[in-house]
This record gives C-alpha cells, structure tokens and sequence, in this order.
C-alpha cells in the first residue's frame, strides 16, 4: 500500500508583541505536521523558540502560489515545539486553496469525491429523493 506524502512550502508568521518572526517550512497536507522550520533572520538559539518568549501572542501561516495567498491558523505545541495545522483548518486549507489556486469550489471537489455531479446546480424536482 502506497501512502500520500504531499508536502508543500508554506511561510510562518510569529506574531510578538512588538515584532514578527519569518520562518519557512514544509506543510504535510496528508497530516498537518509542519516541518523543517528555517527561521528568517531570527536566531532561535541564542534567542529561543518565538513561541517560547514572554511576548508571543499566536502563529500563522500562507500557502502561496502564483501571486496569490492562502491564510490559516498554525497551533504549536509547546511541550515538544511541533507546529501544526488542525484537521479541520487543513480541510479548510485544502478548499480554499482549491478554489483560489485551481478555481474549483467546494461543492465540486465534494461532488467528485463521492461521484456526484459538479454542475453546482440543485437537483430538479424529478431527480430529487427523500428516502
């Protein structure tokens, strides 16, 4: 059996009280594991981890193709100093990135998954059933 592992470029954004800190790292879209953080101009080793200072307020993140940006919410776990994104914003990720990157809506990558029809149009009357 052959597992996915898709993993794209992303930029993480450490949001400080009065700075911000850059880093570059690799988006696992399969898990949301985050890795290979290469911070930008920060030295997290005589200065710490950004998210481990007393000024940190929160982390996020941008996928980015052509120009165009894609946002979501990155968690970092303290105790080890994973980052990560959540299954629900990597679902999130997945559609917006879908639609601004491919111009394919949710509906449609939905309506492929379970093999229904991509039109976006309701069912007719006909067509419809309750049971």
């Amino acid at each position: 059996m052959c597992t996915l592992d898709l993993k794209v470029p992303i930029k993480i954004t450490d949001e400080l009280t009065d700075s911000v800190v850059t880093a570059h790292a690799l988006l696992n879209l399969a898990s949301g594991a985050i890795e290979n953080v290469q911070y930008v101009d920060y030295d997290a080793q005589a200065l710490g981890e950004p998210f481990e200072r007393d000024d940190y307020e929160f982390s996020s993140g941008t996928l980015s193709n052509d120009g165009k940006d894609v946002e979501f919410r990155v968690d970092v776990n303290k105790t080890t100093g994973n980052y990560s994104v959540s299954p629900s914003e990597l679902l999130e990720i997945k559609v917006r990135a879908a639609a601004l990157f491919a111009g394919v809506t949710g509906r449609q990558l939905l309506d492929k998954a379970t093999g229904g029809s991509s039109s976006g149009a309701a069912p007719s009357a006909k067509t419809r059933r309750l049971h």
